[in-house]
């Protein structure tokens, strides 16, 4: 009895070739694929939503507005990680905290708002970004960097 190939588009890879050129590789240097950016832009959205009806009882988060800068679902799509900021910069840590200790809750009312398979679970990080694009921007205004750039190039001069 003959066997015959599982499927058509195999190309004679083994399972494990396959599941592995459909990841993009062991190395994880690509990128998150089309369909975890728009799951994550979704998951944003609907994230924003849900604190903005402002349901969450916390002394923790009462009075507080929380950017949602990026939700980065996981290739599985069965957990994402929730990159917030507190408006102003001020108590990131424990507004952060807050989030986690609500994380159920918040993804119950999210899983209302989307229509994916599953609703990942949750876990919020704080989103340095600000701060590390703030301490650039002190780095370039500083006025040794300001001497550098505008003082004459030296290899114009020997030419």
């Amino acid at each position: 009895m003959s066997r015959r190939p599982s499927s058509s588009n195999s190309r004679g890879r083994s399972a494990g070739d396959r599941a592995r050129f459909s990841r993009g590789g062991d190395d994880g240097s690509r990128g998150p694929s089309q369909r975890q950016l728009r799951v994550g832009e979704a998951l944003r959205h609907a994230l924003a939503q849900v604190l903005a009806r402002n349901e969450i009882r916390d002394p923790d988060l009462d009075g507080v507005s929380v950017t949602i800068t990026q939700v980065r679902p996981s290739p599985d799509m069965r957990h994402a990680t929730v990159y917030c900021e507190p408006l102003g910069g001020q108590n990131g840590k424990e507004i952060v905290a807050a989030l986690n200790r609500h994380k159920g809750f918040l993804r119950g009312e999210m899983g209302h708002l989307i229509t994916t398979k599953f609703t990942p679970e949750l876990r919020f990080v704080e989103d340095d970004s600000f701060a590390e694009a703030q301490r650039i921007e002190t780095i370039l205004k500083s006025p040794e960097v300001q001497r550098d750039l505008s003082a004459p190039d030296s290899e114009d001069d020997s030419e």
